[in-house]
């Protein structure tokens, strides 16, 4: 079960009603231009709203809506023209008629192709304020296009370059003079022509993703709204995210001061292209758990259900007055879906009561940040189930914990090293917060005293030492909170929970195993000098424990794979193993393992007071004689030395 996060027009979120109020908006004076913003953060609804408009106004036969996704058109070379060409295009496709009109749109087109010319003519741009074109830019236009096309690697074929030079060259008549303020007049008089014999009373166009071009390219997209085709009987409904669109004006326009006057010049900027701002909400704790209900419900059943559709216009009336009440209850919904429907969806109904009030915080009631939450969650379940402990993972103590992960890492990742070094996969300290959490929640008010049977068998309670994550998780307001919702998980094996999260961090890795053995590790891997006063400290490890430091050192020695220069961590196993004589032959088994032709002369130096067994001793001495054999001259010269010591000695 996965949720699309694509643009829907199935209403989860009552953003139809900001749908409707733009649809009225539009047509109350369809004569008049304007320009709509829907703005919101990435995720809020925006590109739905722009669904749900297109399908109020589809069934008008004198309205047309055209979609714009300025994204789509993000590596264009001018945006504006690319939006010009897109709405023009877009009105000829769903207007056949007008291909009759043949004049009328070859006029059109013949006036985008001068702007285009026009774009590149030595300086010429798209502004109000541009002249007109000499002589000698528009010949420099044409000599550019001659010396592109001479080009051996750009040109097709001698017909396209004549077909190009004439396309050119005939767009300036001779005589004929033409600026650039008067040629997007007679553009957009040539645009509205084009409305009328399309017989429509209002075009609308939806420009959608704006937000997620560069900073040019929404700006020129914005400035061609208002520039080419702001005219009589057209309206722009342009999704984005405002605070992207001031962003863009900033980048667009570095050399523009901060402020005129007491407002941000990009707010100014993005009110004068926008006139009417509409704002899509942030979802409340009672819309999350509404909107998780039915994203759950909906996956289930299928959006097409006709069950579904009756909980939706239930969850509707709940949602004209969200202030009155908690969300979908179970009545509301065994109404709406009848009791088999019901049934499949309990697992729903539980999991949108628990996660719904701090789901609602911590995606500051964003519906995408929602959808993506509810997929991991689900997509962790049936990795589980298909790894086959499905049974061992309760749908609703992961999402408690993933709430930990999404929005508390630092709890989560206190709670999970915790956790997976426990015997029985459980975190005590989580446990003492839970019941801390229940006892706040049962406390009774101030002002009532308690009753003699409350205060009874009760003896007196001696303070006891907090761990320092506890003292830490109690003085987190956020953390009680997520500490009182159900399940209490804090005496549960939560092992099965932390494998299912291990695509963002494995918490059974090495140190993980270790458990308070780690903190051993890391001194051992310290300087020489330092490591040898540990050696009391080791000597208090059980065999077992110091097998485990053994073999971390060994990994971590090794999986440097760098020989030439005493590795950090053989002080420490030097240390490690004196203390406990039993790894002599452990130690040996690394020595002899290490590729002697890269090893430096630290490896056959220095064991004398480490290696006292004779079995070891002796298993050393032919090891040395195979480093006196070694094709690297300073181990060569260092082993036949301790050899030769050795052997001397032994006489």
């Amino acid at each position: 079960m996965i949720l699309t996060d694509n643009e829907t027009r199935v209403d989860l979120l009552n953003n139809e009603a900001i749908a409707t109020t733009i649809v009225e908006l539009l047509r109350e004076r369809p004569d008049r231009p304007v320009t709509i913003g829907v703005h919101g953060d990435w995720g809020a609804g925006k590109s739905s709203i722009l669904e749900m408009i297109d399908v109020s106004l589809s069934s008008n036969d004198k309205v047309l809506c055209i979609k714009f996704n300025g994204w789509r058109f993000q590596g264009f070379e001018d945006a504006k023209i690319a939006l010009i060409e897109g709405i023009v295009t877009g009105l000829i496709e769903k207007r056949p008629t007008l291909t009759k009109a043949g004049d009328a749109v070859k006029d059109i087109f013949r006036r985008i192709d001068w702007l285009k010319v026009a774009r590149h003519s030595g300086g010429l741009a798209f502004t109000a304020f541009t002249g007109i074109p000499t002589p000698d830019q528009i010949g420099a236009v044409v000599g550019t296009l001659k010396g592109i096309f001479d080009n051996p690697a750009t040109l097709a074929t001698k017909e396209n370059y004549e077909k190009a030079i004439d396309g050119v060259e005939g767009l300036f008549k001779p005589g004929e003079s033409k600026n650039v303020p008067e040629e997007i007049d007679a553009f957009r008089k040539a645009f509205d022509d084009l409305l009328d014999k399309a017989g429509i009373d209002q075009l609308v166009v939806l420009i959608d993703d704006l937000d997620r071009c560069l900073p040019d390219t929404a700006i020129e997209t914005l400035e061609a709204i208002r520039l080419f085709v702001f005219t009589n009987r057209t309206a722009f409904v342009v999704a984005a995210d405002e605070a992207m669109i001031e962003y863009s004006v900033r980048k667009h326009f570095p050399e523009l001061p901060d402020t005129t006057g007491p407002r941000d010049y990009a707010r100014n900027y993005l009110e004068k292209l926008i006139q009417i701002p509409f704002r899509i909400p942030a979802l409340g704790e009672t819309e999350t758990r509404i909107y998780v209900t039915l994203l759950l419900v909906g996956a289930e059943l299928g959006d097409d259900d006709s069950a579904y559709q009756k909980l939706i216009s239930a969850a509707r009336e709940i949602l004209k007055r969200p202030w009155q009440s908690a969300g979908l209850d179970a009545q509301t919904v065994k109404t709406a879906l009848g009791d088999q429907a019901a049934a499949k969806v309990q697992n729903a109904l539980a999991l949108s009561d628990q996660i719904g009030p701090i789901l609602a915080s911590g995606t500051q009631g964003n519906p995408r940040q929602i959808k993506r939450f509810l997929n991991t969650l689900l997509l962790r379940h049936q990795t589980a189930t298909a790894r086959g402990f499905g049974d061992e993972v309760n749908l609703p103590v992961l999402a408690k914990l993933m709430l930990a992960e999404r929005f508390m890492s630092r709890l989560f990742d206190q709670i999970a090293s915790t956790a997976a070094q426990h015997p029985e996969g459980k975190c005590e300290d989580l446990a003492a917060l839970e019941a801390d959490a229940r006892a706040q929640k049962e406390k009774p008010k101030a002002g009532r005293a308690k009753s003699k049977t409350e205060d009874e068998g009760k003896a007196p309670t001696t303070p006891t030492k907090e761990s320092p994550n506890l003292a830490e998780w109690k003085a987190a307001d956020a953390i009680h909170a997520w500490a009182n919702l159900p399940p209490e998980i804090g005496k549960l094996d939560l092992r099965p929970y932390l494998f299912v999260t291990k695509d963002r961090k494995d918490y059974f890795g090495a140190a993980s195993a270790l458990g308070r053995l780690a903190a051993v590790v890391e001194k051992l891997l310290g300087p020489k000098l330092q490591v040898q006063g540990f050696e009391g400290e080791l000597r208090e490890l059980v065999p077992a424990e110091a097998a485990q430091v053994f073999e971390a050192l060994r990994g971590r020695i090794v999986g440097g794979d760098s020989f030439d220069t005493e590795p950090a961590g053989v002080a420490g196993l030097g240390v490690l193993v004196r203390a406990h004589p039993a790894l002599q032959g452990n130690l040996l088994d690394l020595l002899e393992a290490l590729p002697g032709d890269r090893c430096g002369p630290w490896v056959a130096g220095g064991w004398e007071a480490i290696i006292k067994e004779a079995t070891a001793m002796a298993r050393f001495e032919k090891l040395l004689e195979r480093w006196s054999s070694s094709k690297s001259p300073i181990l060569k010269a260092t082993a036949s030395t301790a050899l030769r010591t050795r052997k001397g000695t032994s006489r």
